[in-house]
């Protein structure tokens, strides 16, 4: 039995340590040998429990998934879609900031969206799709109106990268721009500027379409 606990915690170490690693480094130019040496690991023990690379990366992605949790979307169901856009962009946030398992797998997304790898289509769309359908329903809400699919695409995008802009930016230099540290309540600031500025975009762009 203690050898199959310890065989199943070297597994999660790896896992773990591979989250990390894959989403600072991105799948290309993250090793092997890195991943083992970070979670005190031998390099037989990939082989032995993924096979090889790409397949611990595809774990990896999954085993994030899992940590990730449920999406914020399950628990607003009594909420305004107003109030609903502005929980789900301070959870975006909140989460791209997390030094822990959540903010990996925001990296590990982002990692996936710049330099797509081919190796996790399917877990991509199983974690994208339910996000993305519950986000253009209150884009939808908001507007108030029937607009067309191209239109709530194109407000999806807008927010959502109002929010990486935490991940595509240099924090020293988003410091900079904005005078001060990145400290949780700049961040709590920023959640609640982006937002008012999206509510008003996508009101603006309801009453156009319409």
């Amino acid at each position: 039995m203690a050898k199959r606990e310890d065989g199943k915690e070297t597994r999660r170490k790896l896992l773990h340590t591979a989250c990390e690693v894959f989403s600072h480094k991105g799948y290309r130019k993250s090793t092997v040998a890195s991943i083992c040496q970070k979670a005190g690991a031998n390099q037989a023990a990939v082989n032995y429990y993924f096979g090889d690379k790409a397949k611990l990366y595809a774990e990896s992605w999954q085993y994030a998934v899992e940590q990730f949790g449920e999406t914020v979307f399950s628990r607003q169901e009594d909420c305004s879609p107003r109030e609903q856009l502005r929980t789900y962009i301070h959870s975006l946030m909140k989460n791209i900031i997390d030094k822990g398992i959540k903010g990996a797998f925001s990296r590990l997304y982002m990692m996936e969206l710049v330099n797509p790898t081919g190796l996790i289509q399917d877990t991509w769309y199983d974690v994208t799709q339910p996000r993305r359908q519950a986000l253009h329903n209150i884009i939808f809400r908001i507007m108030g109106r029937r607009p067309g699919q191209k239109t709530i695409v194109f407000c999806e995008l807008s927010i959502v990268s109002q929010c990486r802009a935490l991940l595509t930016i240099n924090p020293d230099d988003m410091e900079y721009f904005l005078g001060q540290p990145l400290d949780q309540d700049l961040i709590t600031r920023m959640a609640d500027h982006i937002t008012d500025f999206s509510l008003a975009g996508i009101e603006a762009v309801g009453i156009i379409s319409g």
